[in-house]
């Protein structure tokens, strides 16, 4: 995905390569800040001990939808020019559970792996091997997992579309279930 400012011709395709690098860095080092480097974060938020994980992500998400939401109303991004690929749910649904119990035996996430390999963690680039290794063989097996990778499309669409809601209020929805997940994640973390 590109970003949008590109479209504008507010930065060229170099500056907009290097805002994505910048960003990406910055963000590796929030997650490292975080603690999120290392295996026993992840770990500890499947077994619901440390919540660390979900008020990082959470937070994530949610700056960038507020920020979205204030770029696109200051007319400096344009909203219709961000696209998302289409969803096939049988390959979603069997690629998320593979891949989250990759997590949880690993104690990584795709992101937390680079960010692991970065700060000189073994067990992360043996991880980042594997992630590696799981592409390529899917690859190389697509033809077997074609049909099954193409069930059940649906075309996606936003959020607001999708619940026919104006993104201001979708903002306001998502703002109040991470207040919402907040306050139970202290709760549940205050009785360990």
């Amino acid at each position: 995905m590109n970003l949008p400012l590109f479209s504008y011709d507010l930065l060229s395709e170099n500056a907009h390569l290097m805002g994505a690098l910048l960003i990406g860095v910055a963000f590796g080092f929030v997650l490292e800040r975080g603690g999120l480097g290392n295996a026993k974060k992840l770990i500890g938020q499947f077994l619901l001990k440390d919540f660390v994980v979900f008020k990082v992500m959470f937070t994530a998400i949610v700056t960038a939808m507020v920020g979205l939401f204030f770029l696109s109303v200051l007319g400096l991004i344009n909203l219709q020019l961000i696209s998302f690929p289409d969803s096939y749910l049988s390959a979603q649904i069997i690629g998320g559970l593979l891949l989250g119990m990759g997590f949880a035996i690993a104690g990584y996430c795709p992101g937390t792996t680079v960010v692991g390999m970065a700060t000189g963690k073994l067990d992360a680039l043996l991880c980042f091997l594997g992630l590696f290794v799981g592409t390529w063989l899917f690859v190389a097996a697509f033809n077997v997992f074609e049909s099954l990778y193409r069930d059940h499309h649906l075309a996606t669409d936003k959020l607001p579309e999708l619940l026919s809601l104006p993104f201001g209020t979708v903002v306001m929805l998502i703002i109040a279930v991470a207040i919402g997940g907040f306050y139970i994640s202290e709760k549940i973390e205050g009785k360990r």
